[in-house]
């Protein structure tokens, strides 16, 4: 059985398939620095999680893309200090161009219930 959650003509934010949760891309505030974003993003991921009853723990994999690898290490305290105690998830990060100009940072998340 698949469920999707929040969707409407373009995507779902939230599909579970077989006990794993898939999360569309999550970005943040377009007025925000890389680190205000990237915690948005985070949080984001969060919020949808606990709305299925899983959460950060639980996290399999995140792809982040970066709209310019300078910002790499102001992204990283970031997603660094939210995974203190946790151990992190498998991750990939390359830079790329988002949807808008003022967008930093995306991240695609997937995790188990």
């Amino acid at each position: 059985m698949i469920k999707k959650l929040h969707s409407n003509q373009r995507m779902s934010k939230t599909v579970i398939h077989n006990q794993t949760i898939y999360l569309c891309g999550q970005v943040g505030n377009a007025e925000d620095d890389i680190k205000a974003q990237t915690l948005t993003c985070l949080e984001k991921i969060q919020t949808l999680l606990e709305e299925v009853g899983s959460d950060k723990s639980k996290l399999l994999s995140v792809t982040v893309w970066i709209k310019d690898m300078a910002d790499f290490a102001a992204m990283n305290e970031v997603y660094d200090k939210w995974f203190e105690g946790i151990q992190p998830p498998a991750r990939a990060c390359g830079e790329s161009a988002l949807a808008r100009p003022e967008l930093l940072v995306e991240m695609i998340a997937i995790a188990a219930e």
